[in-house]
């Protein structure tokens, strides 16, 4: 029986990279986000709120982020698992920190999940577009 295990973390370095991405992007939209990066425990590594971000982003991208790397799942997927089943949209929307809509990815790199990344700000399709420009940036997969 192991009594321990190994896991891999985003690096800082790595972090800082997926926040500009998903910066430039939201540039490119002409949207103000704020972005977060946590690591596998869901701590925040990095974040950046642009020029102009309302202050409630700062909040929801990290939310997002956690949501993601606590579940496992695009946080615009989750909604979809809960929506129709009275039990989980009556407990997990609850939680704290729990957000069920779009801008939330895990992070993975050869197939392990090493953080989460969020974005808010705009609606949540261009929250999802500013996330994914983050992932590409480190060639982690962009689940849509």
């Amino acid at each position: 029986m192991a009594v321990s295990f190994d896991r891999k973390s985003i690096t800082q370095e790595t972090a800082q990279k997926m926040i500009y991405a998903a910066i430039q992007k939201a540039r490119e939209m002409g949207v103000s986000v704020g972005v977060a990066v946590v690591d596998t425990d869901g701590v925040l590594k990095a974040f950046a709120r642009m020029d102009g971000a309302i202050l409630l982003s700062v909040r929801l991208a990290q939310q997002k982020a956690w949501t993601a790397v606590s579940s496992n799942v695009p946080t615009h997927r989750l909604w979809e698992f809960i929506k129709d089943d009275p039990t989980l949209l009556a407990s997990l929307p609850h939680q704290k920190d729990m957000v069920a809509a779009g801008g939330g990815y895990p992070i993975v790199v050869d197939g392990r999940m090493i953080g989460g990344i969020g974005a808010s700000g705009a609606h949540y399709t261009r929250d999802q577009l500013c996330a994914q420009a983050g992932l590409a940036a480190i060639g982690a997969p962009q689940e849509s």
